[in-house]
């Protein structure tokens, strides 16, 4: 209920005080209640998602190639944005004492999918990508896990003090935090990985992440009763689509679908044909047969041959079985040296 509220004239002692005239809002107290547990009903159902969709994504990513395809930086981003819902929830249900176990279950959500699934997916990523140091020891990995934790929530803390300096600028701060997706689509193009990340697990973070900031910025009932900015809301959708949408057709056309092959560096063929003096000098005969240590059986090499894979360091395999092998390491059954992608 808004209006003007108009007080009376006052005389007093032969002195007059003119009349005040206020512009007064009033809040129906049970309404806004309703509407900020909403609100965090909301949010606890879409973190529910988002688990379900991480832990498809694990799933997806489980063996050491798998993970190691994954970018840290676009799991890092995520973790941090869910740090800062969680401090953002738990401090409104601190400042609003009637609410708090509605906040607070909304933040012990978002803590949950922070502290225990993205930080365990981050240390996963992170071994993969350094498989000499698993070897090493506890003393090796308890340095991995000390600049890993370090540098996360060097990185958390920084951005507090960022967005506190930089308040008047929350739109592009935002802008900045969704671009998650952008280090992936990079990993992707410089590493040629084929099928890092499960289309659900696009297609559901996306729609999840936009439900946020579209009810503050964008619903013109929002509890907190700020003021929409539907051209901002509109541009954030846009923004995170598209990268999505880039990332989907990486998955089907190919990690450097849209870069011209002019510009593309030299990949090499693991379906290479050897010329009988290279032969010779592998295997001791030009004419002697090479066997597949994955499968133990014997390998077609002959220059007609569409089953055999060769590697940079001269070892033959069949192709289903190298190809099975890669999405489980990225190096030689032979002599464990380090593979290029496909």
């Amino acid at each position: 209920m808004k209006g003007l509220i108009e007080s009376p004239k006052i005389e007093n002692e032969g002195e007059c005080f003119s009349a005040l005239t206020l512009n007064a809002t009033s809040v129906n107290v049970d309404v806004y209640y309703n509407k900020a547990v909403n609100y965090t009903l909301m949010v606890t159902f879409i973190s529910f998602l988002q688990v379900l969709f991480l832990i498809r994504q694990m799933d997806h990513s489980s063996t050491q190639s798998g993970a190691a395809k994954v970018s840290l930086w676009m799991i890092g981003q995520q973790a941090i944005m869910d740090a800062y819902l969680c401090l953002l929830h738990l401090t409104a249900g601190i400042l609003v004492e009637s609410l708090f176990n509605a906040f607070a279950t909304a933040a012990f959500f978002k803590f949950v999918i922070f502290s225990i699934f993205e930080m365990r997916y981050l240390l996963a990523i992170w071994k993969a990508r350094r498989p000499a140091t698993s070897g090493e020891g506890w003393e090796a990995m308890r340095r991995e896990l000390s600049v890993l934790y370090s540098r996360f929530y060097g990185f958390l803390l920084g951005g507090i003090l960022l967005m506190y300096e930089l308040h008047n600028l929350l739109h592009y701060i935002l802008f900045l935090l969704y671009s998650f997706w952008i280090p992936q689509i990079v990993s992707n193009v410089k590493r040629d990985s084929r099928k890092p990340l499960h289309v659900h697990y696009i297609v559901g973070i996306t729609a999840t992440r936009l439900a946020i900031p579209l009810y503050i910025f964008g619903c013109p009932k929002n509890f907190l009763r700020l003021k929409t900015d539907i051209v901002w809301c509109t541009c954030l959708v846009a923004f995170l689509v598209l990268q999505a949408l880039v990332l989907l057709l990486q998955h089907y056309l190919g990690a450097r679908w849209f870069i011209p092959r002019q510009l593309l560096p030299e990949k090499y063929s693991y379906f290479r044909r050897v010329d009988r003096g290279t032969l010779q000098v592998i295997l001791g005969d030009s004419n002697a047969a090479a066997d597949c240590v994955i499968c133990m059986a014997t390998v077609d090499i002959g220059q007609r041959s569409t089953d055999c894979m060769v590697t940079p360091c001269d070892h033959f395999f069949h192709a289903g079985c190298l190809q099975r092998w890669m999405d489980i390491k990225m190096e030689c059954p032979t002599c464990r040296r380090p593979l290029p992608p496909m």
